[in-house]
Order: structure tokens, then C-alpha cells, then sequence
């Protein structure tokens, strides 16, 4: 009899011990993922709606996990950890635990449920937004290209760093340009933020963009994102460069023209012969 209570009792405790660990399991963090652009890294996650708290911690190269304020506890599904994630070029892990609802005074935090992310390096992961840049003519084959460098939120020494700040030698700029109305495209890679054009055709138009280039990444990351086009102004004649919509439009309104004179031609000849016939018939 003895055994059979204990038996049960046993079978209580495991059966609510599953059902704790479950309910916990459900709204554990999933897909934990890095977002940075311009080194400002946000490490989201997503979970169902729920009463559960999140921590998230992070490693750097493999030592022990860290914490830090803001990401304790937190009720949200995302957290900032650019402040935490430096040097640079490390890499990083992080992990989200998710708290339970009761606090005991024997749970062992490394036992709670959590997800794990990828390694993460911000030097040679981080997006980098399109730069600012202008264009000068020098002459009439050569344009000067000047670029601003994108600007990160990571301040040091009451200054707000740009990427070449952190970049520093290992930052480039590749310019595409093409002649206006052109598909043929070239590249030149400038180690400053201004760069000489040449060899450019005297009296066209073109075209050009940029973006940043770091070689020394992977592939996947090496290149920002693209700034929008801008062009110059050729010497070629107007006409030359409107475009073929805008002579469509000159067509149909040459057209209409026409036509309305034709037909107007048309009843003022009509109405003159039907005078003169009048006239001609009238008694005398």
C-alpha cells in the first residue's frame, strides 16, 4: 500500500513537472537573429504572446556569457547590444532564456529554457547604409566625385564616429558610372572620399552612383547598399535628349494639330460651295 502511494505521488510530481516544463517550452524564443546596419546591432527574437519575461546574453569568441541591464527581464522581442559588442571584430553569440514565471530560489538559470543565435561579427557583418555623395565638373572629360561617409550611433570621446572611424584603411568607395542612356557601366574603386573621373566623353551626360566597398569582408558584406543616381548635364543638343515618350507625346500633338486643320479646311471648302450654289440658283 505503501508503495502504491509513493508510486502516485511520484506520477503527481512528474506529471506537474512536465506540465511546468511545457507550458515554459511553448513560449521559449525562437529564431534569434542579428540586425545591424552602421554597427547599431539589435538582437531580435519572436515568441508567442505571454506573461514570460526574456534574458539575453551574449559571448564573445567563445568565453563566458555576459549580461547586461537592459536586456533583463525584458517583456519585449527585441534588444540593443551595441554598446556591449566591442571590439568590433570579434565574434559574438548570444542566447535568450526564458524566465519563469515563479521565482524559486534553487532554479539554476542555465537550466531555464533559451535559444541560441549565430556567431555574429559587426566589423565584417554589419550592413552599411548608402553614402551621400556629389558630382563636379572639372572639365569637359573629367568630373570630381565627393562622398560622405555614413554616420554609425556609436559616439567616442563626445564624437559621433562615421564608418570610416571604425573602418578605417579598410574602407572603399566603388563608383559606377555609364553615359546617359547608356547600359554599359564602368567601376573604379577610390580608397578616399573623393575620387577623379577621367576619360569621360566631352559634351555627354552621365551617370553615376556609389557605395561602400570593404574588401577585406566576405563576399556577402563586402559591398553597402547603392546611393540613389546622379547625373550631369551634357552639352548635347535638347533635342537629342528627350527621351522617347516626350516624342511620342510631340508626335501625337503634331497629329492632332493636323488633323484639325484638315478638317477645318474641309467645312470652310464644303460651306463656300454650298454658298456659291445658293447664289447661283437664286431667280433673277
Amino acid at each position: 500500500m505503501a508503495s502504491l502511494k509513493t508510486l502516485l505521488w511520484l506520477g503527481v510530481c512528474l506529471s506537474a513537472w512536465i506540465i511546468t516544463t511545457a507550458d515554459e517550452s511553448v513560449f521559449k524564443a525562437e529564431n534569434v537573429r542579428w540586425f545591424s546596419l552602421d554597427f547599431k546591432t539589435i538582437l531580435r527574437w519572436t515568441t508567442k504572446p505571454s506573461d514570460h519575461k526574456y534574458t539575453a546574453l551574449y559571448s564573445s569568441d567563445g568565453n563566458n556569457w555576459l549580461d547586461c541591464p537592459h536586456c533583463t527581464k525584458v517583456s519585449d522581442s527585441e534588444c540593443d547590444l551595441t554598446a556591449e559588442l566591442k571590439p568590433f571584430d570579434r565574434t559574438y553569440t548570444a542566447k535568450v532564456q526564458t524566465e519563469p514565471l515563479s521565482e524559486g530560489d534553487e532554479e539554476d538559470p542555465d537550466e531555464f529554457p533559451h535559444a541560441d543565435s549565430l556567431p555574429f561579427n559587426p566589423y565584417r557583418e554589419s550592413n552599411i547604409s548608402a553614402a551621400a555623395f556629389t558630382v563636379k565638373a572639372v572639365d569637359k572629360s573629367r568630373v570630381n566625385v565627393s562622398i560622405t561617409d555614413p554616420l554609425t550611433s556609436i559616439h567616442a570621446g563626445g564624437k559621433q564616429l562615421s564608418i570610416r572611424d571604425i573602418l578605417k584603411k579598410d574602407l572603399k568607395y566603388k563608383i559606377s558610372y555609364h553615359k546617359s542612356g547608356s547600359t554599359g557601366k564602368r567601376d573604379i574603386l577610390s580608397d578616399s572620399i573623393t575620387a577623379l573621373v577621367s576619360n569621360l566623353d566631352a559634351g555627354q551626360s552621365y551617370c553615376f552612383m556609389v557605395a561602400a566597398f570593404i574588401p577585406s569582408r566576405p563576399k556577402a558584406t563586402q559591398q553597402g547598399a547603392w546611393s540613389p543616381r546622379q547625373c550631369t548635364l551634357g552639352d548635347r543638343n535638347s533635342l537629342e535628349e528627350l527621351s522617347l515618350g516626350t516624342w511620342v507625346g510631340i508626335a501625337f500633338v503634331l497629329l492632332t494639330v493636323l488633323i484639325t486643320i484638315v478638317m477645318v479646311t474641309v467645312l470652310c471648302c464644303r460651306c463656300r460651295r454650298q454658298r456659291n450654289t445658293s447664289q447661283s440658283s437664286a431667280p433673277v
